[in-house]
């Protein structure tokens, strides 16, 4: 590609400025409406590296991309995943304004302080319980207080905290006002997430979903919501909760469409890229970026711009392709 390089814009106008790039699909923790619980993970050889995800990053940046979450999987199980965070931290103010994370918080507490080094200055942490037994049982292994010592590692690091909840029906919904209230407490932003079909999990999803709009009515007997002009670039639509001073965010793909202004892709830890996760429109542009075609990399991104679509079609009870089964659900 000559000349100047475009941005990317869909063919409803959207100017794409925001990238959730997965760098694993491997996970340390197996929750229930994300995984399976004998998960058969990708071999190495087929996941991007972490110099063709860092050349894939400065492209997109070059594109016109000014925010890139890493996700996974879980991202901090990834090899040598500071170089990365490093190496992409160097355009910051350079065409990138931020480089943020999605993680469940098990591997943060070493790296807490490397990652502010870094460049990063926030961080959005999957936490759906608060007691010990429930969170081991929503996760299938994972320990709450190896978490917990995570998120505090993060807040001495100056690391801004946003917790990820996915509300799930009969499970943890009987904890959401409690985790409002400990956000509140700890200074830390909350963002509530309906379960979305995507992923491969075992059982019925249905049994587990909960429809949020139901669940901030319930909030709104105890709590005072009023609506935040605050955005991160994400699908989450925020309110300000008056009794705790906090923040409180609502991503709903099932009660309510968010589409009118998506800015964003995903890109798996494979190279395949994503307009929309409910859709399985995709693109592939691993094997161009092996090759050193940079032009056949450009044309796979205008191909993701050209095909993506208005809005998502995501329905609780279909029986659709999981289009993310690498990918991490949580969201924002």
């Amino acid at each position: 590609m000559s000349g100047t390089i475009p941005g990317l814009v869909d063919g409803f106008g959207r100017r794409i400025t925001y990238v959730r790039l997965s760098v694993t699909d491997r996970c340390d923790l197996r929750c229930r409406y994300c995984m399976s619980e004998r998960m058969q993970f990708l071999p190495k050889s087929e996941l991007m590296t972490l110099e063709e995800l860092a050349e894939l990053a400065a492209i997109l940046v070059d594109r016109g991309v000014r925010r890139i979450r890493l996700t996974g999987g879980e991202p901090l199980v990834r090899r040598n995943i500071l170089w990365l965070v490093e190496t992409i931290g160097h355009r910051l103010g350079d065409g990138l304004d931020e480089i943020t994370m999605t993680t469940n918080a098990t591997q943060l507490a070493p790296i807490a302080q490397r990652l502010r080094e870094c460049g990063v200055r926030r961080i959005n942490i999957s936490l759906d319980s608060l007691n010990e037994d429930r969170f081991r049982a929503i996760t299938r292994r994972g320990d709450l207080r190896q978490v917990l010592g995570g998120i505090a590692a993060a807040r001495r690091a100056g690391l801004a905290v946003k917790i990820n909840m996915v509300a799930l029906k009969d499970i943890n919904e009987d904890e959401i006002e409690a985790m409002v209230a400990w956000c509140g407490e700890q200074g830390f932003g909350l963002t509530l997430i309906e379960t979305m079909p995507l992923g491969d999990v075992e059982g019925d999803r249905t049994d587990q979903y909960l429809p949020l709009d139901a669940v901030k009515r319930r909030l709104q007997e105890r709590y005072s919501l009023i609506p935040s002009l605050h955005r991160t670039g994400g699908p989450a639509r925020y309110f300000d909760v008056v009794e705790t001073g906090g923040r409180i965010g609502f991503i709903t793909p099932m009660t309510n469409n968010f589409c009118d202004g998506c800015n964003r892709i995903r890109i798996t830890a494979t190279g395949t890229i994503y307009g929309c996760l409910g859709h399985d429109q995709r693109v592939e542009l691993r094997d161009a970026m092996r090759s050193g075609a940079r032009d056949a990399v450009h044309r796979a991104l205008d191909a993701v711009m050209a095909a993506k679509p208005r809005r998502h079609d995501f329905r609780i009870d279909a029986a659709r392709p999981a289009v993310a089964r690498h990918m991490s659900v949580t969201g924002g």
